[in-house]
């Protein structure tokens, strides 16, 4: 018998200062038994950082021709592609052809991520932005994960600070370019 997805409940009050987001909303996060818990972590970020109208989580490992987040207008069309991790360089190609927007957050060692991606072949590869999430950051987001959780994100001027069921966390995202 195949072991099922476990749930995850947030309770999220979100204060980007940097774009002016200030919200309040509840996520359900489906875990997949092979998504590790510092993939689930970033992809929580990503959703957070990268909050707006439309926003949703794609249909995940078991959905190939989805992203890990997406943002869709009210037409349905594909606004932003968001993936996280370690995405191979024919997945974020796709991804840059199909929205207007391609990023990817990554809690694994940037330098390694952009060097699979030399050589091959990305659409508008200048355009897309690689975020590197703090591995302290997320580490401590995970010693601290419950089932139901409480979560606060604050981004002011570069700098992310969690405060996740009573733990407060803070660290960077850094952008990094293709080229």
């Amino acid at each position: 018998m195949a072991i099922g997805s476990t749930m995850h409940t947030f309770e999220v009050e979100l204060a980007d200062v940097d774009r002016g987001v200030y919200e309040h909303f509840t996520l359900r996060v489906a875990r997949h038994p092979s998504e590790t818990e510092p993939f689930m972590v970033t992809r929580i970020i990503a959703y957070c950082l990268e909050y707006t109208d439309g926003i949703a989580f794609g249909g995940g490992v078991s959905t190939s021709d989805e992203p890990a987040v997406l943002v869709r207008d009210l037409s349905g069309a594909l606004r932003a592609w968001i993936e996280v991790g370690a995405p191979d360089a024919a997945r974020v190609h796709s991804g840059s052809k199909s929205a207007e927007r391609a990023v990817v957050y990554t809690h694994r060692d940037p330098e390694k991520v952009i060097a699979s991606w030399r050589g091959k072949t990305i659409h508008r590869a200048a355009d897309i932005a690689l975020y590197a999430v703090d591995p302290a950051l997320v580490a401590g987001a995970v010693a601290v994960l419950e089932r139901r959780n409480t979560l606060t994100v604050s981004r002011t001027e570069g700098q992310l600070y969690l405060d996740l069921n009573g733990a407060n966390l803070s660290g960077t995202v850094v952008e990094h370019g293709l080229d």
